[in-house]
């Protein structure tokens, strides 16, 4: 197996853990837990670093490809893609600024920048699996 052909997988499976583990931080903070919500919050921005590392390998490695859907699908995956990339774009300094403003102790500014940050970094996170099923399982 080829690495242009593995990182796809792996790319999905860190966009997995990155949501299971946006989710388990967000369930932490609200049962007061915020020991175990900065580690899972630590955690996910390590996997998102991880991921944009292996998702930028492939892309200067792998050729490029074509969405081979028809219909009324294409548009679907279009919208999905764009969206994905624009947010993935906004969210990547949103997501540093929060860390900063937490690990600074400055928890209002956190807050105030998590509020915003968390729901675009789940869709992210989502929607780079659904964009990962839709290219390599329905549309193989």
């Amino acid at each position: 197996m080829s690495l242009s052909s593995f990182l796809p997988h792996l790319n999905a499976t860190l966009n997995a853990v990155t949501m299971i583990l946006l989710i388990a931080g967000f369930t932490m903070i609200r049962r007061g837990k915020k020991y175990t919500h900065r580690l899972m919050m630590l955690a996910a921005l390590c996997v998102s670093a991880l991921f944009l590392v292996s998702y930028l390998v492939y892309h200067f490695t792998a050729p490029i490809l074509v969405f081979s859907g028809a219909n009324w699908m294409r548009p679907l995956y279009y919208t999905i893609m764009v969206t994905h990339i624009v947010l993935a774009i906004v969210v990547t300094p949103l997501a540093g600024l929060s860390a900063w403003h937490a690990l600074r102790g400055h928890y209002g500014r956190h807050r105030l920048l998590a509020r915003w940050t968390l729901p675009v970094w789940l869709y992210v996170s989502v929607t780079g699996v659904i964009i990962y099923a839709i290219l390599y399982h329905v549309y193989a």
